[in-house]
């Protein structure tokens, strides 16, 4: 197509579901930005809130007074696409039905849709980097599957030979890493960070958690307190953040890549259903150690499962291999290199 392309974005993002949605979302708009994109995110309160912490001054945004249902959300995006005149959308939100999928083709052709669900989608080219995930997921629709499409921002790949250079040492470790998700649903940092507190040591830990984090305040005064625990607030530092980690308990969305990538042997908490087949999935592949949902014997699951990869050094490597192999970091850009081809 002739003159600049434009995206328009439409990520869902509240208390129940997160950030990640936004967060994987802003990854490929700055790919496609690099690439010499326009970006603009149609966003409700919750969605500006992450892009007020984490977007750069490229990404446009155009904001909805109110907290959108899936419906309004589509509608709002199907209407903005014709009047910015956008080249392509992209639509993450696992509340847009087939009426949503239609309307939003119908406001623009070129149709890009995040998905890990394997729902039916009768319009766009469909996206699902999970483990395993082949076009036959999507009957129909051309897809981009598997983990080399994973959405990972380039300073993750940068670190990456450094950084796995490091980990097939055998050193005991000495930084681990927190990290459950920006909204902190049910308090789960916290909760994390007083079970590991007493199995610590000297080891430091790092954890972090969004501005509004329910655990923000606990955690904030635990740091004063110990001089073990620092905390972050709206990390944008988090590829150095994983690349000085020698384990990290972390969820199991969009993070769980970036996690790979640099090969950090990780606990991953199934913090939402939506994380639970990839989560078992990467445990499948012995990249990772999954945690079911906190509840009953939570702190006695996660303290064990820490200790088991705290005191073996042997299973930290291999866990850093068998992680590392499964993502390079380079799939924002494959995907924006496919987005553009569309638009051609």
């Amino acid at each position: 197509m002739k003159g600049r392309a434009r995206i328009l974005f439409l990520a869902d993002a509240g208390a129940k579901v997160g950030g990640g949605h936004v967060m994987r979302c802003l990854t490929l708009a700055e790919a496609l930005t690099r690439a010499g994109a326009e970006c603009a995110f149609v966003a409700g309160p919750a969605a500006r809130g992450v892009l007020d912490a984490f977007a750069d001054a490229s990404v446009e945004v155009i904001a909805l007074d109110d907290e959108p249902s899936a419906g309004e959300l589509a509608a709002a995006g199907a209407e903005t696409a014709r009047s910015w005149a956008a080249s392509a959308i992209v639509a993450d939100h696992y509340g847009f039905g087939p009426g949503d999928d239609a309307s939003l083709s119908a406001a623009c052709e070129r149709l890009l849709i995040l998905d890990d669900l394997r729902r039916r989608h009768a319009h766009g080219l469909v996206l699902d980097s999970s483990i395993g995930r082949s076009p036959a997921d999507y009957p129909g629709r051309e897809v981009l599957a598997g983990p080399a499409f994973a959405l990972v921002r380039p300073a993750f790949a940068a670190l990456r030979t450094a950084t796995l250079a490091r980990r097939a040492g055998s050193a005991a470790p000495r930084r681990v890493l927190v990290s459950l998700g920006l909204t902190d649903a049910g308090a789960i940092t916290g909760r994390v960070a007083r079970a590991l507190l007493p199995a610590l040591g000297e080891t430091r830990l790092d954890v972090v958690v969004g501005g509004a984090a329910p655990s923000r305040i606990e955690l904030e005064a635990l740091a004063r307190a110990e001089a073990r625990v620092s905390v972050h607030v709206d990390a944008r530092d988090m590829a150095e953040l994983i690349a000085a980690a020698d384990i990290a308990i972390g969820a199991g969305g969009s993070s769980a890549w970036e996690r790979c990538c640099l090969g950090l042997p990780s606990l991953t908490v199934i913090v939402a259903d939506n994380q639970r087949e990839n989560t078992t999935a990467l445990a499948r592949e012995d990249a990772t150690l999954a945690i079911a949902p906190p509840s009953g014997d939570f702190e006695a699951r996660l303290l064990a499962g820490f200790t088991s990869l705290a005191s073996d050094a042997k299973l930290r490597a291999s866990m850093s291999a068998r992680a590392a192999a499964l993502c390079d970091g380079l799939g924002a850009d494959r995907v924006a290199a496919r987005l553009r081809e569309r638009m051609a």
